[in-house]
């Protein structure tokens, strides 16, 4: 414990500076990993939903594989088999960030597309028929009034979803993306202090991750007080 003290009074001067401007990366890539999962999981989850059976088995194909294999998997998968497949398009050769962001994204997609999938199911089935017998389409009737309704009952699910992206953030330093894992790594390596530097690293997803985790809170306490 003492020596940890001497560690941090030595080197902390110059690795927080270091890990805090990565933890801007982390939170960068799963602001935009969330958005696009959410995009992804809603548009999967209107299609899981589809009269269609055909629509419906192609989601829930997507569904199934995605979310039966390991973040890290889709990871490696989407950073370094395009190139492989068509080694002179430039656009497929994806930088590490990018890659990341697409990879969580899709992973993401698939838990996010059953969360909203319950959602949509969970209200009853007379609110959709009723506004159809009002002149609406199919389209309107799930814009104005189903998803509206869906969202209240998907917040808390999709807020605790967050905080999991957040920390699931540390595997995209298997593929060099810009953020607190990856720096820590490499501090670690050059220090050769490997536990100081952890235990930091840990700290600081901490220190992110917890308003996420009191946001979730307010959120299922604001609706549950509403209800």
């Amino acid at each position: 414990m003492f020596d940890l003290v001497d560690i941090y009074r030595e080197n902390l001067a110059a690795w927080l500076p270091e890990m805090v401007q990565a933890c801007f990366g982390t939170l960068k890539l799963a602001f935009l990993s969330f958005l696009l999962a959410v995009a992804v999981g809603l548009l999967v989850a209107l299609l899981r939903t589809s009269a269609n059976a055909l629509v419906r088995a192609i989601a829930i194909c997507y569904i199934e594989v995605a979310r039966g294999m390991p973040a890290l998997v889709i990871l490696y998968i989407v950073y370094f088999v395009p190139p492989q497949i068509a080694p002179g398009v430039k656009w497929l050769a994806l930088s590490s960030f990018t890659a990341a962001i697409i990879g969580l994204a899709i992973h993401g997609g698939a838990i996010l597309a059953e969360i909203f999938r319950s959602g949509i199911e969970a209200l009853h089935h007379g609110q959709k028929e009723a506004a159809l017998s009002l002149g609406m389409t199919p389209a309107k009737a799930m814009a104005y009034i189903i998803l509206p309704q869906a969202m209240r009952i998907v917040l808390p699910p999709v807020a605790n979803y967050s905080i999991g992206l957040l920390k699931d953030t540390a595997v995209c330093a298997l593929i060099a993306a810009p953020e607190l894992m990856l720096r820590a790594k490499d501090l670690a390596s050059s220090s050769f202090q490997p536990m100081a530097v952890f235990l930091l690293a840990a700290a600081l997803y901490f220190v992110m991750s917890y308003p996420l985790a009191l946001l979730a809170r307010h959120i299922e306490s604001r609706l549950s007080y509403s209800r």
